[in-house]
């Protein structure tokens, strides 16, 4: 079997072109260095399923995302960057992480940061928004700008997967390439949700709220999934289960529709489900109400499930 081919290298961008591309590329930041005129850097970039993923090749700079940039209301992100050589400092949330090849680190867009290249660098971004992990983001805010480092048995399963993307963005297309991208993504719920697991002791309403939402996401397709039942199978009281939701900024009835949506949208974008009537998709995720799913589904992503799945299956 043939392997894909290589992305091809880019045109290395000056360092005003680069500047516009990392913030049309993600979200607006702030870049500087000690010599403009000198700098070169490269961006290749692809999305698929909600997916972004960047390989950044550049000189020497620093990448800063301010409270100023931040009051604009871009739709938060969370980004993943995995370095491929080099050396990057990741600053966030009273935190440092520097990253050496093979590294693991998160952070959001939501809140200030920098990152500091001081020589040439290549890494691999992957960005998502804040619910796609399926741990809530104040929870996940935890371990933002924390090293993963790259010999630690996890990570050096997961991080060749995401490094192997980097010299082959040109498959993330069509239902290939949303099937990686949730690969992607499922990988790095595994790689928090477990450190969330170890850090239990010295945060244990976390790890009750990550136990919880991996609860929910394991029971989605039981139509009785409500904060009654949650709160029993998981021996907390009701009022304490929505105290709980509260300090992650949603509730318990928010958060299990929006993972129902969101399961749902994965499988009527899914070319080997095309066959499965959007009713039975919503069946299969709890809603057992179609119009009350069809009207919920188009509020959250813009069109009914019937209209993405033609988009998505003629993009396959």
């Amino acid at each position: 079997m043939s392997r894909p081919n290589p992305t091809p290298s880019p045109r290395p961008l000056g360092y005003t072109d680069f500047t516009q591309a990392v913030s049309e590329s993600f979200v607006p930041l702030r870049v500087s260095t000690r010599d403009r005129h000198a700098f070169r850097g490269t961006l290749q970039a692809a999305e698929c399923d909600n997916v972004h993923i960047s390989q950044v090749d550049a000189g020497q700079h620093t990448i800063e995302r301010t409270p100023e940039l931040i009051a604009r209301g871009d739709t938060p992100y969370f980004k993943l960057s995995v370095q491929l050589q080099g050396v990057a400092l990741l600053v966030q949330d009273g935190r440092e992480a520097l990253l050496h090849p093979g590294d693991i680190a998160i952070y959001s867009t939501d809140a200030p940061y920098s990152l500091e290249f001081d020589r040439d660098f290549s890494t691999l971004v992957v960005m998502f928004d804040h619910h796609a992990l399926g741990i809530a983001p104040e929870t996940l805010q935890q371990l933002t700008a924390v090293r993963m480092a790259g010999d630690d048995p996890l990570t050096a399963v997961i991080a060749p997967f995401l490094m192997g993307l980097s010299d082959n963005l040109g498959v993330l297309r069509g239902a290939v390439g949303a099937r990686l991208a949730r690969t992607a993504v499922d990988l790095t719920t595994t790689l928090y949700a477990s450190e969330l697991g170890q850090t239990a002791s010295s945060s244990p309403k976390a790890a009750l709220t990550a136990s919880i939402m991996r609860y929910i996401d394991e029971h989605l397709g039981q139509a009785t999934l409500d904060p009654h039942t949650i709160a029993r199978a998981n021996h907390v009281s009701l009022r304490y289960l929505h105290a709980l939701f509260q300090e992650q900024g949603t509730t318990v009835s928010t958060w299990v529709r929006q993972r129902r949506l969101e399961a749902c949208r994965r499988d009527v974008t899914d070319p080997a489900l095309a066959a499965m009537p959007v009713a039975a998709v919503a069946a299969r995720w709890g809603f057992i109400d179609a119009a009350h799913f069809s009207r919920a589904f188009k509020a959250e992503y813009g069109c009914p499930p019937s209209a993405m799945r033609r988009n998505a299956l003629a993009a396959a």
